[in-house]
């Protein structure tokens, strides 16, 4: 049987080979329990897993906190998952989810937990353009096996999820957050990938406080064809990619190509090298960052505070 540590070291090592491991639980069906979908969150977000422990109610909470939990010291809020997909449990809601994201801890609720599977993210396609897409920020694809056919899981945009359910800020906080306007070079931009609705709006309102042009793509692929066909014009222009992107900002979790393998594509790239790399991810906790600094990403910013983007891009552009 392998030692908890082998698992741990198994998992962080998935980190720039394209693979990922999704946590698969259900959270309850129609009006009668029935139709229960299998839903999966990326299991670097778990921090544990725990039967559902008494909840002590917060008068005036918001519509979906179930309360709050005192967990070894920690008092943490609990969500109402189902609720907040607009399902019913069969059979309650008996187990919690304890996550970290961008360096917040939170619980969720949910009605049962699956299994942990082992994926590619090729195997896993953009939800951006289907029913629900606000909730669901893609599709997992599941491989056969003895006990189960090819089925499909709903992988949660929990940055839309969170903030929903608190206020954002708004264009007069971000613009003052981010100070001065940056720079760049005359004709370059800042290529930008992430799979997130909510998070592409941030990131968006964040660059242009900052006076940023930039290039917004929905995944680690769409970029990297993004930053060849870029580079290919420039060089029929007698110019480099340098002369036309100044930074590449990019999430970890997105279908088809994770920002590790972005990352490790662009610095072993001989053409991409010297460009900079700035991961920014709600995947947070040190050894997400020991792995960032792996993949040779010249910065790590978690998500989403405006003020320490600013602060990363003005330390790597230079105009």
């Amino acid at each position: 049987m392998k030692s908890v540590q082998q698992e741990v070291d198994e998992r962080s090592n998935l980190t720039g080979t394209n693979k990922f491991e999704l946590l698969l639980f259900r959270l309850g069906g129609d009006a009668e329990g029935n139709h229960s979908e299998l839903f999966g969150i990326n299991v670097f977000k778990i921090r544990e897993i725990v039967a559902m422990p008494t909840i002590t109610k917060v008068a005036g909470a918001p519509d979906h906190v179930l309360g709050v939990v005192n967990l070894r010291g920690q008092i943490i809020q609990v969500l109402d998952l189902p609720a907040i997909a607009g399902v019913t449990p069969r059979t309650g809601l008996n187990i919690m989810l304890v996550t970290e994201f961008a360096r917040t801890t939170q619980a969720f609720a949910v009605e049962s937990v699956e299994e942990i599977v082992r994926l590619d993210w090729s195997q896993v396609m953009s939800a951006e353009h289907s029913a629900g897409s606000g909730m669901v920020t893609s599709i997992a694809r599941l491989p056969e096996n003895e006990e189960h056919q090819a089925r499909l899981a709903q992988v949660l945009d929990v940055e839309t999820i969170l903030r929903n359910l608190n206020p954002e800020a708004n264009d007069d906080d971000i613009a003052r957050s981010v100070g001065d306007k940056i720079q760049l070079k005359p004709g370059s931009i800042i290529l930008a990938a992430d799979d997130s609705v909510v998070a592409r709006a941030l990131i968006e309102r964040g660059l242009e406080a900052m006076g940023l042009p930039f290039v917004m793509t929905k995944s680690g692929k769409e970029a990297w064809d993004q930053l060849n066909a870029i580079a290919a014009s420039a060089e029929t222009e007698g110019k480099s990619v340098y002369d036309r992107i100044a930074l590449v900002l990019t999430d970890l979790e997105m279908p088809e190509m994770d920002g590790f393998t972005l990352t490790r594509n662009i610095k072993s790239n001989a053409r991409f090298g010297k460009l900079p790399v700035v991961i920014h991810s709600s995947l947070s906790g040190t050894t997400n960052e020991e792995h960032v600094k792996s993949v040779r990403a010249d910065a790590y910013v978690a998500k989403f505070s405006a003020e320490d983007l600013s602060r990363t891009l003005r330390s790597l552009l230079h105009p």
